[in-house]
């Protein structure tokens, strides 16, 4: 009997199942994250799903972890302090391709060296000025190198990578071993959010593994990648940005088993982010130009989903532009008053209460912060340690946090390394109001929505007149903005290109009033012509609304609350490889390795080898993950140009799917 475990960690809940035999989930469970330690979330999910299954935790004979920490992070903008070693491009690029955003004030070093497109050495590589920038940037949590054509000769980066980990001992990242892909600044980018996420996952995967350890679980623990295949927790912690979109891809994996549905969108709310993908016949599409997560491109393969910063713990703002006012949802996430009231007790109310009394709005009404125990504040500036002495251990309301304007951004900035947390109103709380929801203190988000309540709109009126219809205002602007998305992704994988962006498609004065079936000298009409899937803990609260919103079927599956810890357990190892062969002149044939290029006088030869490298990498990575039964596919993408009358070698790309069941794999 195969009995699998599947864990997955969100913004805000840990969950757990057990899956008997590949057929029956037979229990499943829920616990708080505990962002402090992570360790203690996940211990207390899979010792509910154990005792509720009634099953000891050495019959377990797989356990795999999904996690939506990378994909918030980069929504968010957290993670640690890193640097980047930019090898042969130009330093306005950094501003031109979205690095700098990437890097969020990072130290970056642009020096000389790099290849050409043909792999040979466009200049020697300045060693001195990178010794020089080590010596000078201390408080690194990871390095990234990027080299310019380092997918044609890696060389530059291998030893730019070996002189770090020798000055400091800190991971680094190569570009060339996320992507075989050119366009070295997007690969830059890359390397640059994987080292920002390494220690955040590292973190993670190995308190699982010691929570797996303590509690008895002995079998092999995986970890989702982001095109919902399984790699190993070893890999995972090499590659951490592969587990971007790790807990929306299984959270697809999880929908299609759990539904059996061809063709479906699946739209996945947690308390961070709104995930939706497209379910084709049967499988989930892959984003053939990397995944999109946090405005950022990258060039990692993953499920083609469109993520926004839109979940049940999404900061509400309010709307002040106008006469009639409203509010707005994300993208941060923030801790719901009532989560951190029933943590934090009377502090909490004690606020609440003296704000309540006060006959004018504050600006900061409702808000508190706290430290994150156990993240490094290595490399903070000055202000940043300010307010980090003034938190302390306390839970503070923001206006004793924030003393003067320029505190704000100091504040932004800890809040994007994850080392403090900021509470305040959220859709969550919205839900205690109505009493949709009783998980945590409903008294004190009662509270914090009448001070949202008393805010003032363009008009000068209250924003609401009263805690209960805010709330109900909150969860109506939620549906709304999940019906927004759920449309960009539909007219984004229309088959029919319609001239205009997705975006404004969604929000087009037509497409709304046929939504609300205008009725005039016009008859307008519209509707989402597929189903969707709702999954999430939230999903029965909101969705319905959000079907009829968009007048389509809503199919709410039984465990939609924990699909991504079903999407887990019942995915497939599967690596693939790539690799080109070009032809720098005629009669000469360039296989391009990481040992370096090879060249060879017939591009069959060039070819071959190239498939075995590749052959040998895909199955060397997929039996590292576990697998058996590997199955092995090849993909040729060669490129020939007609010359006098004959047909040239221009390129040839060559891809290598390796894939297989894990060992201990159900059924």
């Amino acid at each position: 009997m195969a009995l699998a475990l599947g864990v997955d960690t969100g913004g805000t809940y840990t969950d757990a199942v057990l899956i008997r035999d590949e057929r029956d989930v037979i229990a499943s469970a829920k616990s708080l994250t505990t962002r402090a330690d992570l360790a203690i979330g996940v211990g207390n999910a899979i010792s509910a799903v154990l005792a509720q299954a009634n099953v000891a935790a050495a019959d377990v004979t797989l356990a795999s972890l999904s996690t939506t920490l990378a994909t918030n992070a980069l929504v968010e903008g957290q993670g640690g302090r890193v640097a980047l070693v930019y090898i042969g491009f130009k330093a306005r690029d950094l501003e031109k391709h979205g690095l700098a955003d990437a890097l969020k004030g990072d130290p970056a070093l642009v020096i000389d060296g790099g290849h050409s497109h043909a792999g040979n050495q466009a200049m020697p590589l300045d060693i001195a000025a990178l010794e020089e920038f080590l010596g000078s940037n201390t408080g690194i949590s990871g390095f990234a190198v990027a080299s310019q054509f380092a997918t044609r000769n890696p060389a530059h980066e291998l030893e730019a990578a070996r002189i770090i980990t020798e000055r400091t001992g800190a991971p680094v990242t190569c570009s060339h071993q996320l992507s075989a892909k050119l366009n070295g600044p997007k690969r830059a980018v890359t390397a640059v959010l994987n080292a920002r996420l390494i220690g955040m996952i590292d973190r993670l995967i190995g308190r699982a593994q010691d929570t797996l350890c303590d509690l008895g679980v002995t079998a092999p623990m995986m970890v989702v990648r982001g095109d919902g295949a399984l790699m190993s927790a070893e890999q995972a912690r090499e590659r951490p940005i592969e587990t971007i979109l790790s807990g929306p891809a299984a959270s697809i994996v999880g929908a299609s088993w759990l539904t059996n549905v061809e063709n479906a969108l699946v739209s996945d709310i947690g308390g961070t982010t709104t995930d939706v993908a497209l379910i084709k016949d049967g499988k989930p599409a892959i984003d053939p130009a990397g995944a999109r997560v946090g405005g950022f491109r990258t060039m990692v393969e993953a499920v083609a989903m469109r993520t926004s910063g839109l979940g049940g713990d999404s900061h509400v703002h309010v709307v002040t532009e106008g006469l009639a006012g409203g509010v707005f949802l994300g993208p941060r996430r923030v801790l719901p008053v009532s989560l951190i009231a029933a943590e934090a007790g009377d502090v909490v109310h004690d606020v609440l209460d003296a704000q309540l009394r006060s006959a004018t709005p504050g600006e900061h009404d409702a808000r508190f912060a706290r430290i994150v125990p156990g993240i490094p504040s290595d490399g903070i500036g000055a202000r940043e340690a300010v307010l980090l002495e003034r938190l302390g251990d306390q839970v503070l309301p923001l206006d004793q946090v924030l003393r003067t304007r320029m505190e704000h951004s100091a504040l932004s900035r800890l809040v994007d390394r994850g080392i403090v947390q900021v509470s305040g109103v959220t859709p969550s709380d919205a839900s205690h109001v109505l009493g949709r929801l009783d998980a945590w203190d409903s008294a004190a988000a009662h509270k914090a929505m009448e001070l949202f309540a008393r805010k003032r709109v363009g008009s000068g009126d209250r924003l609401s007149p009263t805690p209960e219809a805010l709330a109900q205002m909150i969860v109506d602007q939620l549906t709304k903005q999940t019906a927004l998305t759920l449309l960009e992704t539909a007219f984004d994988e229309e088959a029919e290109d319609f001239g205009i962006p997705p975006e404004q498609l969604a929000r087009h004065v037509l497409m709304q009033k046929g939504l609300s079936g205008h009725r005039g000298l016009l008859a307008l009409d519209a509707a989402l012509n597929v189903d969707v899937v709702g999954l999430g803990a939230s999903a029965p609260s909101y969705y319905p609304a959000v079907g009829t919103e968009l007048r389509c079927n809503m199919i709410l599956p039984e465990h939609a609350g924990v699909a991504n810890a079903v999407g887990a357990v019942v995915g497939r190892v599967t690596f693939r490889r790539s690799g080109t062969v070009t032809s720098p002149s005629e009669g000469m044939y360039r296989v391009h390795l990481e040992a370096g290029p090879q060249d060879f006088g017939d591009s069959e030869s060039a070819l071959a080898l190239l498939e075995t490298v590749l052959r040998q990498e895909a199955e060397h990575e997929a039996k590292a993950a576990g697998a058996e039964d590997i199955q092995i596919l090849v993909d040729h993408d060669i490129r020939t140009a007609r010359i006098e009358a004959r047909d040239v070698f221009v390129e040839g790309m060559l891809t290598v799917e390796a894939s297989g069941r894990p060992r201990v794999a159900l059924g």
